[in-house]
């Protein structure tokens, strides 16, 4: 029985060479699977069509912009997801939603390997395979442009002298990768950390510093999904859709970072992802208004690692999936609306409202009407600092 190879698919030139390549490496048949996360681009049946005509046996496309937002995009906001306290993990969340139709399409037809796109290089290569052997530990993995050597100028030799029906235009500068949470730029000038990005590689946001009126927005939240903007019902996707399109508008959502790779090398990379930093500004406000102490403190903890396995990889691991545990219970009275400005590259909360809000006006309150018993805060202090008391008049003996 001939062995078959799974194909994570985009369309693009270099996937579209792997059908090709990997057939007469490995002698196998390709089945290629597109995933549509988001990203835009051409229609999912034309990518279908050209999969087949490029020399898969079948192709499979899913649409999963909802299963996306719905079970990748929404815990991120759960767990206010900025790794290195910036980057919202736009990459990193579409991986494991592609891995899963992947591995699902391995088992649907007997494939024993799946192939991916990634370099040696990157942290994608990671998440794919980590993600993949965590669903299915039976599956191999391979990857033609980092385990063959299919360079680019390779797979345009390839393309011509196979007659593939992809055209071979000169590569874009940049590598991109995007999503309906985020859009991710790196390499060509970029790659001297001196170089200030240009206006031109954004097309999420608009330039920040342009004049024009602030938008005002109410985003409404019940137990951390946001179910409402302005007022209207809407899904999570198309919460972050509309404020991708809103906050984009203003400028929101644009970082310029030095971060640290998982393979050990620091990369500079230009995200924007204005509707993802807007929703979890607003998250973040709201769990201040309705979030316990303690709990809070020791959420933002937990907010970094689970961070961190998404970043690495391990989306499907036993740590992650237990701190998602955490997350939604932390995330059970974070119920009501924030507004927010919208306006010159920031998102502004002006205003906080709940049903559940810990917020209390006559206890906070200096005026008439204040609840605090201020005279038991003398005793709270002297009990408080005692052990600092004690051991400062050690050091003074």
């Amino acid at each position: 029985m001939t062995e078959r190879v799974v194909l994570a698919y985009s369309g693009g030139l270099d996937t579209s060479v792997a059908i090709g390549w990997i057939a007469e490496e490995t002698g196998a048949e390709v089945i290629a699977v597109a995933v549509d996360v988001g990203q835009g681009g051409e229609d999912l049946d034309v990518i279908r069509k050209r999969a087949l005509a490029c020399g898969a046996v079948e192709a499979e496309v899913a649409d999963a912009k909802d299963e996306f937002a719905d079970e990748y995009c929404l815990p991120a906001i759960k767990a206010n997801a900025l790794y290195m306290d910036r980057y919202p993990l736009v990459s990193a969340l579409s991986r494991p939603t592609i891995v899963k139709h992947l591995v699902a399409a391995a088992k649907k037809h007997g494939a024993t390997t799946v192939a991916h796109g990634c370099t040696g290089k990157g942290n994608d290569q990671v998440r794919f395979e980590a993600g993949i052997v965590a669903l299915a530990p039976d599956l191999k993995c391979i990857a033609p442009v980092r385990d063959y050597a299919m360079t680019r100028d390779k797979a345009i030799a390839f393309c011509e002298e196979k007659n593939l029906p992809i055209a071979t235009t000169k590569k874009s500068p940049y590598s991109i990768d995007q999503n309906v949470f985020g859009r991710a730029v790196e390499t060509g000038f970029l790659e001297d950390i001196w170089n200030a990005p240009i206006e031109d590689i954004y097309e999420y946001t608009q330039n920040p510093a342009a004049s024009r009126e602030p938008d005002e927005v109410v985003i409404t939240f019940k137990e951390g999904v946001p179910v409402a903007i302005d007022g209207k019902p809407v899904t999570v996707l198309q919460a972050i859709q509309q404020l991708n399109e809103r906050a984009g508008a203003q400028g929101i959502g644009r970082i310029d970072m030095v971060e640290d790779r998982l393979v050990g090398i620091k990369s500079r990379e230009v995200y924007e992802a204005p509707g993802a930093i807007a929703l979890i500004t607003a998250h973040q406000e709201l769990e201040n208004v309705t979030v316990e102490r303690e709990l809070a403190r020791y959420k933002r903890q937990v907010e970094q690692r689970w961070g961190e396995l998404v970043y690495d990889g391990l989306w499907f691991s036993p740590l992650k999936r237990a701190l998602d545990g955490f997350i939604n219970e932390a995330n059970q009275h974070v119920s009501g609306d924030i507004r927010m400005t919208l306006h010159g590259g920031r998102a502004v909360v002006t205003g906080r409202r709940s049903q559940e809000s810990l917020y209390d006006f006559n206890l906070a309150t200096y005026d008439t009407g204040d609840t605090f018993d201020q005279s038991a805060a003398k005793g709270f202090i002297d009990i408080y600092s005692l052990s600092s008391k004690i051991a400062a008049k050690r050091g003074l003996a």
